[in-house]
C-alpha cells in the first residue's frame, strides 16, 4: 500500500510549506524558488500543477528535471534522515520538506540551494 503522502493533493501541502516559511519571516517566492531548484518546474509549470490538483505522486512525475546537486541533500526530517530514504519518490518529498526546514531556520538561499 502507497504511503498516504503520494496521493494527497500537492495543492493541499504546499500552502503548508509557505504558512511554515511565513511565519519564520520567509517568502513565498522563496518558497517557490526552492521548489522550482528542486524540481525543474518554472512559476507557470508550478502554479499549473497547485491549481490541477494533482497528487503528491504525480507532481514528482511531471517534474521536468529533478535538480543534478538534489544528491546534496543531507540531514534529517522527523528524525529520518534523508539520504537514507530507500523509496525515490519519498526521498524525493524529504528533500522539499529539508529544504523548507531550511529556510525557515533562516539558512541563506545560497546554501539552501547547494550554491
Amino acid at each position: 500500500m502507497k504511503p498516504r503522502v503520494f496521493t494527497t493533493a500537492f495543492s493541499g501541502i504546499y500552502p503548508m510549506y509557505i504558512q511554515k516559511a511565513e511565519r519564520k519571516g520567509r517568502t513565498k517566492e522563496e518558497v517557490d524558488r526552492i521548489i522550482c531548484w528542486l524540481t525543474g518546474y518554472d512559476e507557470q509549470g508550478l502554479q499549473a500543477q497547485v491549481d490541477s490538483g494533482v497528487d503528491v505522486e504525480t507532481f514528482f512525475a511531471l517534474a521536468p528535471q529533478i535538480n543534478e546537486n538534489a544528491d546534496k541533500i543531507k540531514g534529517t526530517v522527523c528524525g529520518v534522515r534523508v539520504e537514507e530514504v530507500e523509496d525515490p519518490l519519498m526521498q524525493k518529498i524529504r528533500w522539499l520538506d529539508k529544504l523548507v526546514d531550511e529556510l525557515a531556520k533562516g539558512k541563506t538561499m545560497d546554501k539552501i540551494l547547494r550554491a
